[in-house]
């Protein structure tokens, strides 16, 4: 079952009451959006938006909820589109939802033997197959250097670029053999390989649905949307996502166009790590529209 991350502190930075509106930027499998449609009755309502449209058609039906397939960084069109107005609350979850991990078969885990998609909008083109294939050396080094942050970058590189001129790099198993074959040895049995498998497959992610140049429009437009005194929650995985916010924080907080709430970023406590392995990562910020 599907667990919302940080849910606890997501309601309590938003703080839902009776009658008012939400917008949910990333509504995945809807953990958040139940809690919020529970608090803002008898006749508040949620526009639920996903860029992924196999997530949407998962979700039950519920009279004040309205599902939009899109992307956050249209969220001025989106919202116009569906005259959702009176907005007192925005939240971004920018992680994967645990269907899209298990079941969508894409390739985001290096978990599941899947073929190398990694598209969340079907709408796309470009594969992690095709980059890791076709694109420069240099480019993937860039890849993994900039939004993976991985120090092996370029003995990973090395080791792709060689294996793909005797077989196309097809599946997630072939990817996880080149990258644990391109890491030291001492550096394998200190039980770090995961976490640079980790760091590959969410910079391919990042960089094949472009998820920072998306997060920095969806921001931008949400505190245009956002009511007075309305609340902009979001929670990362990735600390270049968390930079971004607290940056965009930062200058509209100099600008007096927000108050942030959280002076720190919010983590998850051992309680929640120990039965949702993946809000280990997660950073919750919040701001209030001044």
């Amino acid at each position: 079952m599907h667990q919302p991350v940080l849910l606890e502190q997501v309601i309590k930075y938003l703080n839902p009451q009776p009658n008012e509106n939400f917008i949910d930027c990333t509504i995945g499998e809807a953990g958040h959006t139940r809690a919020i449609l529970e608090l803002i009755s008898p006749d508040g309502r949620v526009l639920g938006i996903d860029v992924d449209a196999e997530s949407l058609k998962r979700l039950e039906p519920h009279n004040r909820l309205v599902l939009a397939h899109g992307n956050f960084k249209y969220l001025k069109k989106i919202v116009e589109q569906y005259n959702f107005s009176n907005v007192s609350g925005i939240l971004f979850d920018l992680g994967l939802s645990s269907w899209q991990i298990e079941e969508s078969g894409k390739g985001f885990t290096f978990k599941k033997d899947e073929p190398l998609i990694m598209i969340l909008n079907s709408e796309q083109e470009v594969t992690a197959e095709e980059i890791l294939n076709f694109w420069p050396e240099e480019s993937l080094v860039n890849i993994f250097t900039q939004y993976g942050e991985e120090r092996y970058a370029r003995r990973i590189v090395r080791t792709i670029v060689n294996e793909r001129k005797l077989h196309p790099i097809k599946t997630t198993f072939h990817l996880k053999n080149i990258v644990i074959r391109s890491i030291p040895f001492s550096h394998a049995r200190r039980g770090a390989v995961n976490r640079v498998l980790a760091r590959i497959f969410q910079a391919l992610r990042i960089v094949i649905n472009d998820e920072l140049e998306n997060l920095n429009k969806g921001l931008e437009q949400a505190l245009e949307i956002v009511n007075s005194k309305g609340r902009i929650v979001v929670i990362s995985f990735h600390s270049l996502e968390d930079r971004i916010v607290k940056n965009f924080f930062k200058e509209k907080s100099k600008q007096g166009k927000l108050e942030i709430l959280t002076e720190k970023p919010v983590t998850a406590d051992e309680i929640e790590i120990s039965f949702n392995y993946r809000s280990r990562s997660a950073k919750l910020r919040a701001a209030v529209k001044i």
